[in-house]
């Protein structure tokens, strides 16, 4: 019969710890001490106990979006690969479904997707409509975590929204346009995409805060460019037709080069005030080079991160989400502070 750890401690005069670090070479020990131990332990038939090698899990985390070729997708596209890139040391693997334009067909075969692929949790950005919110809830009761960022969906069990509050971000908009015109004359406002809940709560906010602060600023429009800057340039260009005295445009969503081109055609003199978003490379340019007055940003960076990083640590490290919203900060810029 093999001799124990107890019984070779008892046969040799030193305590259980003693002989487990001379049998196993750790810990500081007199060299003839350990040599009398092993030869006890050879003598017994010591078998030494095996270690359950345990298999650490490899978490899967998957993430939806929905217009992945406008602009503003590039500074949450690099939150995304960065956090990617940072979780996959954590032993976490991220699946990316990018989806282009507003689709609700597309991102309901993306969900399915990454549940097929066993994700346990899911960030999204989702299409504002019944079949994702159904979507939704119904993987929330299969446990499954979700998280939306940059554009939020009500009536579901989603874990949190990070992203910017873009009712206020409209708000904003509303406000600077007013403080540049001294609340008066004619205003054009262009949006995406009507189904997208981002561009409906900025629009909201807009008009909401022309009405309470500036009423003398009159709203020619509210056009959608589904994110096109031709699309764009035509917009401005047929409403400077009509309104050779308009005094300002914002422009909610993408397709912003469409600005410049359209406002190429006018004197210089006539230029109306702009206000445009998302800090894009060409964004800041038109900055630069006086073709816009004010950009809002809302650090698509930290959006793409954070929703991520959040899920990560509740699945993984048991941190419980108790905010309804993480709001990222409303940025706003000028060529001089770019």
């Amino acid at each position: 019969m093999a001799g124990t750890i107890k019984e070779i401690a008892e046969k040799a005069g030193v305590s259980r710890g003693t002989v487990d670090r001379a049998l196993n070479d750790r810990g500081r020990i007199n060299p003839e001490v350990a040599e009398r131990i092993k030869a006890i332990a050879k003598e017994m038939n010591y078998v030494p106990k095996k270690k359950k090698v345990i298999k650490e899990t490899t978490l899967k985390l998957g993430i939806v979006t929905q217009l992945a070729k406008s602009s503003f997708m590039i500074p949450i596209r690099s939150g995304l690969e960065s956090i990617i890139g940072d979780l996959k040391k954590r032993n976490i693997d991220c699946f990316l479904e990018e989806v282009d334009g507003v689709d609700e067909a597309a991102q309901l075969q993306a969900l399915d997707r990454l549940v097929e692929l066993g994700v346990k949790g899911i960030a999204i950005m989702p299409v504002d409509s019944d079949g994702i919110r159904e979507k939704i809830n119904q993987l929330t009761d299969q446990g499954i975590l979700i998280i939306t960022f940059n554009s939020d969906i009500l009536g579901t069990n989603r874990q949190c929204f990070v992203g910017m509050d873009n009712f206020k971000s409209g708000k904003t908009a509303a406000g600077l346009l007013g403080m540049l015109t001294k609340g008066k004359g004619k205003v054009l406002a262009i949006t995406g995409y009507f189904g997208n809940s981002v561009n409906s709560l900025r629009v909201a906010g807009f008009v909401e805060e022309l009405k309470e602060s500036f009423p003398k600023l009159e709203l020619t429009g509210v056009q959608s460019s589904f994110d096109s800057s031709a699309e764009v340039e035509k917009i401005l260009s047929n409403t400077l037709e009509n309104y050779s005295n308009l005094d300002g445009v914002v422009v909610f969503s993408g397709g912003q080069a469409g600005i410049a081109r359209a406002l190429e055609k006018i004197d210089e003199g006539k230029r109306p005030y702009v206000i445009i978003y998302d800090l894009t490379k060409n964004n800041i340019e038109m900055l630069k080079n006086d073709q816009v007055d004010f950009l809002i940003d809302q650090d698509g960076f930290v959006q793409g991160y954070r929703s991520l990083l959040m899920l990560a640590n509740q699945l993984q490290n048991n941190k419980t989400v108790t905010k309804d919203a993480l709001f990222t900060d409303i940025i706003i810029k000028t060529k001089y502070n770019i």
